[in-house]
């Protein structure tokens, strides 16, 4: 009886749920119903066995010791569908066979606590789309599909348009926005001209990871990047994924205009090597095109 007693003494230092627990929010829902949270209900089930366990070690003095290794077996058990439900075999589901959400579930993956709230921010006047390259393009310039650019700038299209009285209020502005008439475009155009985004691809390693251009719209759903410019940004065309931002404020305008535009960054800020140089394909043309016995068309001109 004295061992029982001092082993329940142990299970209650080791799990006081009913005091030191914090249980999320009990929401009431219309007809009187309770919504309540996963984690809520894995904790229910783990102070429910570990009062059972306490009773059998307390109050019952004749209880077998089979009897309470399997309740201890079953505190473990919620202790661990707690952590990681799953980890066990069978997950515990719900009434309409869904399965609980544990600790581990919210914290691990892409929508987790860390990688969603703390690494990753998700800011306002922000996009992100693959990267395609853009040879005709100017090298302080980049192709931002119509979709991203109209839904970045909306702020800046509802003013234009009234103040050129083309909408009386914010809620005509926003139809004649989804409808995507001419003049929309036109005051997209007028409102890009001037205005710079930064482009920025992960991991940022050092200060041409984030660098400024002036916008061009162009269809499809790619950004398009002209290919000497990729160096700085450790970026190739096989997937790779770009986050644009728009700054607002004209100090941030200014600074991107006079010190991050990628035609002012050529050089490395470490060992002061060219950052616009020709590799890869560029190289195989333009040895093709200063070929002196080359057969073929090249250019405008016919050498058989």
């Amino acid at each position: 009886m004295i061992q029982k007693t001092e082993k329940a003494n142990q299970i209650k230092s080791r799990f006081k749920y009913e005091s030191q627990c914090t249980f999320l929010p009990i929401i009431q829902i219309d007809g009187g119903k309770l919504m309540s949270l996963d984690i809520n209900e894995l904790y229910r089930r783990v102070i429910y066995r570990n009062n059972t366990l306490t009773d059998l070690l307390t109050i019952s003095r004749s209880t077998p010791g089979e009897l309470v290794m399997c309740q201890e077996k079953l505190v473990q058990k919620a202790v661990d569908t707690l952590l990681d439900n799953g980890i066990r075999g069978q997950p515990m589901r719900d009434g309409h066979n869904k399965v609980y959400k544990s600790f581990s579930d919210v914290i691990e993956g892409k929508e987790g606590r860390f990688r969603e709230t703390l690494l990753g921010k998700r800011v306002d006047y922000s996009g992100r789309s693959t990267i395609v390259v853009g040879p005709s393009l100017s090298l302080h310039c980049c192709g931002l599909p119509r979709e991203i650019a109209i839904e970045l700038f909306q702020t800046f299209v509802i003013r234009g348009l009234i103040r050129q009285h083309l909408a009386p209020n914010i809620g005509v502005t926003k139809s004649k926005i989804r409808e995507k008439g001419p003049i929309v475009w036109e005051i997209l155009q007028e409102v890009m001209r001037g205005h710079p985004v930064l482009l920025n691809r992960v991991p940022t390693l050092h200060r041409l990871g984030i660098q400024a251009f002036q916008l061009i719209l162009v269809e499809g759903r790619a950004i398009c990047l002209h290919p000497l410019v990729c160096k700085g940004f450790n970026a190739d065309f096989d997937g790779d994924q770009m986050a644009v931002h728009v700054p607002l404020s004209l100090e941030a305008q200014a600074e991107a205009c006079f010190l991050m535009f990628s035609h002012m960054n050529l050089l490395s800020p470490t060992i002061g090597d060219s950052i616009s140089v020709s590799t890869q394909d560029m190289l195989i043309g333009l040895y093709v095109l200063m070929s002196g016995n080359r057969r073929g068309i090249c250019v405008n001109r016919y050498n058989p």
